[in-house]
């Protein structure tokens, strides 16, 4: 089995380091820079519980030298996507598998969902559907990320907690390719169910980050003062339950309530939203799949989402104002 990591950051870095470790699967890394010349000199370094260990994948600059693959983790920022898909053709051949490990919306959304919606391009992260053209649907795998880590160093991976990672086709099935992915990851120690509603669960996800992150981007607060401030949770909640409407009127079901979800966010402490860490670093911020596609899925389904488009102007304004866009 042939599994390439595109975009090897911290967490494509923490899935292809233990991958490689468990030595079951022909890994290759995709990279640049001094994270890519730190991994090809000294291999990857895993720093995990206390414990460190070294990893030695395939490490190549482009998709050329890798060449084709059996399955293609993407762990890059949804805006990266439509450049980067070009970059990626040289890594597909006639049965690869596109596992879209990318926070928000993705791409692939509409693919053989069924009813009136099914086959529908996602504007805000799919522009033109120009990765749906040179990534087809019918080729993704949905994967939602549950692990925290962060590239410390060049060839560092810091895993901070979590160790799932969801999977699921978009048309529900416990296809053959997602089941030989599941067993390959939980080899390398990762919990990998194939669920078969994966929508649900990128739902609950995005559920916490549609406000959380543009909240926290506006104010800079981490979650624990998020949460703890009556009118940050209040308007987080509000985002929350409109979200909840819209996923819903498009056949979503949420296992938890809102304010469970609320609570979680509210244990993981004192940590700064992707969004803030992208502002304060001066890159490029996820507004659109995390927030912008939700407010076009509600125009959709005719949603007012009044207090999601009042945050989302305000955060692409804020990210406008910063070259964070």
């Amino acid at each position: 089995m042939r599994i390439c990591i595109f975009g090897a950051g911290a967490i494509g870095g923490l899935m292809a380091a233990k991958l490689a470790l468990k030595g079951e699967v022909d890994v290759t890394v995709i990279a640049r820079g001094p994270h890519l010349a730190a991994m090809q000199a000294d291999g990857l370094r895993l720093v995990s519980e206390g414990q460190e260990v070294v990893a030695r994948p395939r490490c190549v600059a482009t998709a050329v030298e890798a060449g084709p693959q059996d399955y293609v983790v993407v762990t890059l920022k949804a805006h990266s996507l439509p450049a980067a898909a070009q970059q990626m053709q040289p890594l597909i051949g006639p049965e690869t598998a596109i596992v879209s490990a990318v926070n928000g919306v993705p791409w692939w959304y509409f693919h053989a969902i069924g009813g009136t919606h099914d086959g529908r391009i996602v504007e805000s992260v799919d522009p033109g559907g120009v990765v749906t053209r040179l990534l087809p649907p019918m080729r993704a795998i949905g994967c939602i990320v549950y692990p925290a880590a962060e590239v410390s160093a060049p060839g560092v991976i810091e895993h901070t907690y979590g160790d799932r990672f969801s999977l699921g086709e978009p048309d529900g099935s416990r296809s053959p390719r997602a089941q030989r992915l599941s067993e390959a990851l939980i080899a390398a120690g990762f919990k990998a169910p194939v669920r078969p509603r994966i929508r649900d669960e990128l739902w609950v996800k995005l559920w916490g980050n549609l406000a959380f992150n543009p909240i926290s981007a506006l104010t800079t607060a981490t979650l624990d003062v998020l949460v703890a401030d009556d009118e940050q949770r209040g308007v987080a909640r509000t985002m929350m339950l409109e979200g909840q409407r819209v996923a819903e009127a498009l056949g979503i079901r949420f296992a938890i309530d809102v304010d469970k979800r609320i609570a979680g966010a509210a244990e993981v402490g004192a940590h700064k939203t992707s969004m803030l860490q992208d502002l304060e670093r001066g890159r490029p911020m996820e507004v659109e799949a995390l927030l912008g596609a939700v407010v076009e899925l509600a125009d959709l389904v005719g949603e007012p989402a009044a207090t999601c488009r009042t945050v989302l102007s305000l955060v692409r304004a804020r990210a406008r104002a910063a070259g964070c866009l």
